[in-house]
């Protein structure tokens, strides 16, 4: 995939999108991460230039059975990231604050 966004990018960059479990995490633990965050904000779908949050298993895989998304590795805890054109480093600091805070 590398040589692929290589060539089709041609050294212009890259897109950012990534997929993280919080560990234990359920759907409320989620919610309260997605609310947490300040730069990034919550969004059925990713593509923008700001950086959007979503919760596949109420988005991209709403029809999917539960069973069947475990077993795809989507877990409750599943959070997916489109990252925008926010500075790093204020994303790294909004994505631990939102975590600590998703913890109650």
């Amino acid at each position: 995939m590398h040589g692929l966004a290589a060539r089709l990018f041609q050294g212009r960059g890259y897109g950012a999108v990534l997929s993280f479990d919080i560990v234990g995490a359920g759907q409320a633990e989620v919610f309260r991460f997605l609310d947490a965050l300040r730069l990034g904000s919550s969004a059925p779908t990713v593509g923008d230039v700001y950086s959007l949050a979503l919760y596949p298993a109420m988005s991209s895989h709403r029809a999917v059975p539960p069973e069947t998304r475990r077993a795809l590795g989507i877990g409750d805890g599943l959070v997916r990231l489109s990252i925008g054109i926010e500075d790093a480093n204020n994303l790294i600091e909004d994505l631990n604050r939102a975590l600590t805070r998703s913890r109650g």
